[in-house]
């Protein structure tokens, strides 16, 4: 993008549904479009973008300007899966097979992709051991859980040695606790071949549910702390500016108490990059479309030429768009008991 303007500044009043937060905190998995191999004749015509905190969803219109049909290998790449024991993230909660309930469609029909899973623990490919140790290849829930639990204790002492297995031990009032949970990293790239006819546009149609992190209050009035400024590092991502600031303290119960806004903070981090690798100048026509679902809540978002264009969805639109960076979306819910 170029000069970046915060949706902030004409202060809109939007809102999401209120996501499932771990605790107190809960990190967001960044994610983004398709990926293609790289190719000198086709043009991404165009992408519509809508990302809401229930789906984000992508209109891809393709043309093939070379004299031969092309077949291109497509991918989508998960973002990595990585255990935490003491920090939430907002993890899917899809089937191991379909985490992030990812679906495509190929000029209207469904499309079949392969599912490449790997695991692997401190840098190392552990995906052959854990197939023959018979433990899940995602290392989240109950499941995988349940399986670290049953291993023997030598598998156990083994797989803690390579980093597989995370340790915790702590004291619940009768004596210290030791456990274990999964530790491994998942990774995941779902694949396949699209046909591109020579002369012709044809139209991929991709969603998934975003992983969404947040916060249960306000965080980025606080006051700087440990070298770490709040209020910058949230202009610098979300474009907060002044006139949203403003607008968020004039909601606090306790004037001298910047977490009695009546709002939690939702995150969703999108890659906008995976569109730059096309034939042309960028994408031709780019439209991207947030959508929060409720007008009571605070919205702020970096993007250029942004306008309301219904009760709860915004749009920006650009021509010949090459995308440079991470896109990166702040939703402030208003509390139901507070509206």
């Amino acid at each position: 993008m170029k000069s970046m303007k915060s949706l902030s500044a004409v202060g809109l009043l939007l809102a999401a549904s209120l996501p499932a937060l771990g605790n107190d905190t809960s990190a967001v998995l960044t994610t983004g479009g398709l990926e293609f191999v790289t190719n000198a004749d086709i043009v991404m015509a165009s992408e519509e973008l809508f990302i809401s905190a229930e789906e984000i969803r992508v209109v891809y219109q393709f043309r093939n300007d070379g004299a031969d049909d092309q077949s291109v290998l497509v991918a989508f790449p998960m973002p990595d899966i990585v255990p935490s024991v003491y920090s939430p993230v907002a993890f899917p909660q899809g089937p191991d097979d379909n985490l992030f309930e990812f679906k495509t469609t190929f000029d209207g029909q469904p499309v079949e992709a392969t599912l490449h899973q790997y695991g692997f623990a401190v840098g190392v490919d552990r995906t052959e051991m854990l197939a023959q140790l018979g433990l899940p290849m995602v290392p989240i829930g109950a499941a995988a859980e349940a399986a670290v639990e049953a291993l023997d204790d030598a598998t156990r002492a083994q797989l803690l040695h390579l980093g597989m297995l995370v340790p915790d031990e702590y004291d619940d009032g009768a004596g210290m606790k030791k456990h274990v949970f999964p530790g491994w990293t998942y990774r995941a790239t779902y694949t396949w071949e699209a046909h591109f006819p020579a002369g012709k546009t044809v139209e991929v149609v991709h969603s998934y549910t975003p992983s969404v992190g947040g916060t249960v209050g306000v965080s980025f009035l606080s006051e700087p702390y440990d070298g770490y400024d709040p209020a910058r590092d949230y202009a610098n991502k979300y474009c907060t500016d002044e006139s949203f600031i403003s607008a968020v303290r004039k909601t606090l119960t306790s004037p001298d108490e910047p977490w009695s806004a009546p709002f939690t903070e939702s995150w969703i981090s999108y890659i906008l990059t995976t569109g730059g690798n096309w034939a042309g100048n960028g994408i031709e026509k780019f439209r991207l479309v947030v959508d929060k679902g409720d007008a009571k809540n605070l919205v702020s978002f970096c993007g250029e030429g942004v306008k309301k264009i219904g009760p709860t969805s915004f749009e920006m639109v650009q021509e010949n768009f090459w995308p440079d960076q991470e896109l990166n979306i702040l939703i402030l819910n208003r509390r139901p008991d507070t509206q």
